[in-house]
């Protein structure tokens, strides 16, 4: 009697979707969706209540899920910048900012004009975006730092909390959709954006 046995390990055949997801775009022409169609998707119900998702040169992601160690940093975040912004600036955590037609992102805190900010449009553009790195590290340090940099976000920080490390990128080449300087600051320095004045974040209280 013959018995089909299977070579796959259980850790293979979980990711099975996932490789052959990454098989499909790569060799067919997927469908990629405008900011407007993400919109209408969005407002007619297509997703459900509680998915968390970003539209990256026409393609919906799904945000990670965050743990404590990246809500915390979030907070903190949050708290400094809110006291120390002056009233022409605004503060947007989790909030999405429009990047073209195709591309919709949701950082974990963007800085913008407040006179960017209406009832009816999002935010073009930014002064400064940041993304608390875990999981998604590869993604920060790759697709998104290729976006922020093709639509000219003039710095960008990724926070990551395992290497109690900020990357600070600056000086965007959009067309080359990447950031001609990185400088990797540890929890010692006190840090402070380039074109947010009189805002001073201390990464050893960010990491405490």
């Amino acid at each position: 009697m013959l018995v089909a046995t299977s070579t796959q390990s259980s850790e293979t055949a979980a990711d099975a979707p996932a490789t052959l997801a990454a098989q499909v775009m790569e060799q067919t022409s997927p469908r990629l969706f405008t900011v407007d169609e993400f919109h209408r998707m969005l407002e007619a119900g297509v997703f459900g209540d509680d998915e968390r998702l970003e539209l990256l040169e026409g393609v919906i992601v799904a945000l990670t899920s965050q743990n404590p160690p990246h809500a915390s940093a979030i907070q903190r975040l949050t708290k400094w910048f809110v006291r120390q912004l002056d009233d022409s600036l605004a503060l947007m955590p989790q909030l999405p900012v429009t990047l073209g037609e195709r591309t919709e992102p949701v950082p974990d805190l963007a800085i913008v004009r407040a006179e960017d900010i209406s009832r009816k449009t999002l935010p073009r553009t930014a002064l400064l975006v940041i993304e608390v790195a875990d999981t998604s590290l590869r993604k920060d340090r790759g697709v998104k730092s290729a976006i922020y940099a093709r639509y000219g976000i003039a710095e960008y920080w990724i926070v990551d909390g395992k290497a109690m490390t900020v990357e600070v990128y600056r000086e965007p080449d959009s067309e080359a959709g990447r950031y001609r300087t990185m400088v990797t600051v540890g929890r010692d320095a006190t840090l402070s954006p380039t074109n947010v004045p009189g805002v001073a974040i201390p990464l050893a209280e960010l990491f405490a």
